[in-house]
């Protein structure tokens, strides 16, 4: 993989939690509290590549979706008011922020591991703060094309590589960049309105990339730094073309 401007896992943790803390805090100051201005306070946020779509792609297309907790919270995080219902509702609230992947180890049974300690190589402890969802999760050998849009406001990427025998999703170990080993990767989508190798997919944009795959499991995720122990896998498989 190029070298790429990659986002920190810690930095990102620390600015939720203060956000949170912020939320909390005008939440008990009533009704009549006004919310603060600036990006991410609703005020209007820094401008974004144009929007693109990816052209026709060859073989089985598999719409890939990436996403963090800054796409999740609506409009409260992108230019409208902080208090909204984008701020508080189910993506604020709900189970993938409150559930067991925020509240593991790391957040409530003991001070955050580093890079080696457990919370980066268990699985399911992502905190919940990004998704990486695909459609459809199935696919026949041959020519597959990834068509991925970022929902987010962070940059993603999408890596694929196989899953051996008795392999899961999230199971690989992190290392101390905070990413996981790309040995054997087959290919990635992770330029912005574009296929292929990049500096990872601006939010609000697409990327795509075209592989040949055998039958099998594969894995795919995204390898920006701190994002795969965040939560951002998933599996395709691919059966044997008829």
């Amino acid at each position: 993989m190029k070298p790429r401007l990659r986002t920190g896992l810690l930095i990102g943790a620390a600015s939720l939690a203060l956000g949170i803390g912020a939320t909390a805090a005008m939440a008990g100051a009533g009704p009549g509290f006004a919310p603060m201005a600036g990006p991410g306070f609703g005020g209007p946020l820094p401008a974004r590549p144009a929007p693109c779509t990816a052209p026709a792609l060859a073989g089985a297309v598999v719409d890939v979706t990436v996403s963090d907790m800054g796409g999740m919270m609506g409009p409260g995080m992108n230019g409208g008011p902080m208090m909204g219902p984008g701020m508080m509702g189910p993506g604020m609230m709900g189970p993938g922020m409150m559930g067991p992947g925020m509240m593991g180890p790391g957040m409530n049974g003991g001070p955050m591991a580093g890079p080696q300690g457990a919370w980066p190589n268990s699985p399911g402890m992502g905190m919940g703060m990004m998704r990486l969802t695909i459609n459809p999760t199935s696919v026949p050998a041959g020519q597959v094309s990834l068509r991925v849009a970022n929902s987010g406001m962070l940059a993603h990427e999408v890596m694929v590589m196989p899953l051996g025998p008795g392999q899961n999703p999230g199971q690989r170990p992190i290392g101390n960049n905070w990413e996981v080993d790309e040995t054997g990767s087959l290919g990635e989508a992770a330029q912005t309105c574009g296929a292929g190798e990049g500096d990872g997919i601006a939010p609000g944009t697409m990327g795509w990339t075209t592989l040949t795959l055998t039958p099998g499991r594969y894995e795919l995720f995204c390898n920006i730094a701190g994002h795969y122990g965040s939560g951002m896998y998933t599996e395709l498989d691919v059966t044997p073309a008829t």
